[in-house]
């Protein structure tokens, strides 16, 4: 295992760490003897192995259902002082319910401290008010922090660049979890901020948001050879040191061993994907065009200052990487989380716009004429059934 300086924090963390999102038994709060035997073998199985490998950071929330107290039932029994524990809790307006919330972590998890506490998704404007006002939830952590409950203070945040920079900038917070991978390369202007700010990165879901590259299609296993989509995508994030982990949301012990081989080739990561990546850019040229390619992003307002908060940036993003990688099946679960009003995947499909409003608001856009055609060529083909995130099945 290989470990990097988390940041203003000092630890150091694993460059791959073991997030706590999928090995759990439901994504609600249970009574201990609803947890099956043989679920919670394979969850200890799973943390055993990741500290044989040298993953002694778990991630977990308050709003994984059953994770913490099955991840307590484990962590209970090993060193304190050889992991690295972090949970997540959501910001609320009443900060008695976020500390009545975080002292449920602590009694699940079975811990007298946590090393990592994260404002569990500033997401938006209000969020990030809601969070930092006088008298709020950053009020209450800093008392946890006072009381020794609480080592450092992070967010984790699914929101815009610029709001996710905002937070970055108020000088508060040691660490963040965000977005970013090579499908997802919007969000480096907040990694370089809290780099500035000498704040751990802790990038989320790099695989399955990352392209549900756990099972990749063809065409992109063809053009990632000889590594996998998989270790691919973990070399492209850890090139940069700017990154200090990637969570990996393990649930059974085997699947950290795709991601271990790629540790092979850390110390010549970027000679190693450089003929990779130029193959993967190549294509998507082939497909969409240089110039589609290299500027399609540019003059994009965020969805809350789009007509009909239509999530435009998100939409591209998907197609733009979906339609020449073969990636339909991930940009269709991505896509089927809009139009739901939920701040966790916000704004609006593509299936209901005024164009002539839209062209207006894409005035800066070197694309403002073609993006509506796109939009509903995405519409067309990654419409479906609305989808829950994992949180809410």
């Amino acid at each position: 295992m290989k470990y990097r300086r988390f940041g203003r924090t000092k630890l150091h963390v694993p460059v791959f760490s073991c997030g706590g999102m999928r090995y759990q038994h439901k994504w609600e709060d249970l009574k201990p003897e609803d947890i099956p035997a043989e679920g919670q073998a394979n969850l200890e199985a799973t943390i055993h192995r990741a500290l044989e490998l040298g993953i002694n950071h778990f991630e977990t929330a308050r709003g994984y259902g059953s994770s913490e107290m099955q991840l307590g039932w484990v962590l209970s029994k090993l060193p304190r002082e050889r992991i690295i524990v972090q949970t997540k809790v959501a910001p609320s307006q009443n900060p008695a319910e976020f500390l009545e919330r975080f002292d449920k972590s602590l009694r699940y998890l079975q811990l007298d401290y946590v090393d990592l506490l994260a404002i569990h998704g500033i997401n938006n404007d209000e969020l990030c008010e809601t969070t930092l006002r006088a008298g709020g939830c950053m009020e209450v952590a800093r008392q946890l922090q006072r009381e020794g409950r609480v080592r450092f203070l992070g967010f984790s945040t699914h929101a815009p660049n610029r709001i996710i920079v905002r937070a970055i900038q108020t000088g508060e917070f040691d660490y963040v979890n965000l977005h970013w991978y090579f499908v997802n390369d919007l969000n480096w202007p907040a990694v370089l901020a809290a780099n500035e700010q000498d704040m751990g990165v802790f990038i989320i879901s790099p695989s399955d948001k990352g392209g549900m590259l756990q099972s990749p299609p063809a065409t992109l296993v063809d053009l990632c050879r000889p590594l996998t989509p998989m270790q691919f995508n973990d070399l492209y994030c850890l090139s940069r040191p700017q990154v200090s982990t990637l969570s990996l949301g393990a649930s059974r012990p085997s699947d950290f061993d795709e991601h271990i081989a790629a540790l092979d080739h850390l110390d010549y990561a970027t000679e190693t994907i450089s003929p990779i990546e130029a193959r993967i850019k190549r294509e998507m040229e082939r497909v969409l065009g240089t110039n589609w390619i290299e500027n399609w992003w540019k003059g994009i307002p965020d969805y809350d200052r789009i007509p009909g908060e239509i999530n435009v940036l998100e939409i591209l993003r998907l197609w733009t990487f979906a339609r020449p990688l073969n990636l339909e099946t991930w940009a269709r679960s991505r896509y089927n989380l809009l139009s739901k009003g939920n701040h966790w995947c916000p704004g609006n499909n593509a299936g209901d716009f005024d164009e002539t409003k839209l062209k207006g608001a894409l005035e800066e856009s070197p694309f403002a004429d073609k993006i509506p055609n796109v939009l509903r060529e995405a519409h067309s083909t990654l419409h479906g059934e609305p989808l829950l995130r994992l949180i809410e099945r």
